[in-house]
């Protein structure tokens, strides 16, 4: 899945970039709808116009990020119309993403990438490359408080379902026992990259759709969250990569190699 995201940015989201001439950034949104795979503009216009509706609620002014245009368009034999089409901001595009159809593997992987995306503005860029996984990887706080909103009481049985969904009826102590992990391990600390990215979309996928589906009972969480779980896998199989599942287990914890390098940090400065 990390293979996928780099060729998302590199082929399909940033290869359709626009800079003007003051150096900010925009794209067409004729062009991001082709490049989501979708075939009709009335069908992405819809999109569109739940994504407005989601940047006013989050207190954002439509027009910033939102700017409609007209272009002419050749019909034939010389005529031409006008064609409409909007210039967005990379927040909008986030926006469209997350309100596009899932079930479209470029949405999805779009998804995926803006879940990384939004992670790494967070904080500094300097400072993410220097993050432990472990620190990349912890969205689980604020998906609980989110959940807990949404009625969730059985914290266990809300995550196993997540688990369920994306580790093919794994639940967290299935993993946890396949890894050889010690009684309340964890398991994101024993994660490399890949299977981490996976369950961070997992995380992120869950906690916006409970947000913005307005979820109020545990069960529709617990289904929300599996339904997530699920989805994320089916991409994953349907781009050829590797069952998280199947993936490695690193030899050492992420707590490990973080202890080992504050030690080394330490000789270093006793030597100095």
């Amino acid at each position: 899945m990390e293979n996928n995201l780099k060729k998302y940015q590199e082929n399909i989201f940033e290869s359709i970039k626009h800079v003007d001439e003051f150096g900010n950034e925009y794209w067409y949104a004729r062009e991001l709808m082709v490049a989501l795979e979708y075939k009709r503009w009335d069908k992405f216009n819809n999109v569109i116009d739940s994504a407005m509706v989601a940047c006013e609620k989050s207190h954002n002014f439509v027009e910033d990020h939102f700017s409609q245009v007209g272009k002419m368009v050749s019909i034939g034999s010389g005529a031409e119309r006008k064609q409409n089409d909007y210039k967005l901001s990379r927040y909008a595009c986030y926006l469209i993403v997350q309100n596009g159809d899932s079930r479209k593997e470029n949405v999805a992987l779009g998804q995926a990438y803006f879940a990384v995306q939004t992670r790494k503005q967070e904080i500094l860029e300097t400072e993410y490359s220097n993050l432990s996984e472990d620190e990349k990887g912890k969205g689980n706080y604020s998906l609980n408080q989110v959940a807990k909103k949404a009625g969730v009481k059985n914290f266990d049985k809300f995550h196993n379902a997540g688990y369920k969904g994306l580790y093919n009826g794994e639940t967290a102590d299935d993993i946890a026992r396949r890894k050889g992990l010690r009684y309340r391990e964890d398991i994101l600390d024993n994660m490399g990259s890949e299977e981490l990215i996976a369950n961070l979309f997992r995380i992120s996928q869950t906690e916006a759709k409970l947000k913005r589906d307005n979820i109020k009972t545990e069960n529709d969480a617990n289904q929300v969250h599996y339904t997530i779980g699920k989805n994320i896998r089916e991409v994953i199989s349907k781009n050829g990569g590797a069952m998280p599942e199947d993936l490695p287990t690193p030899e050492k914890s992420l707590k490990e190699l973080e202890k080992e390098k504050k030690i080394k940090l330490v000789e270093i400065n006793n030597l100095g």
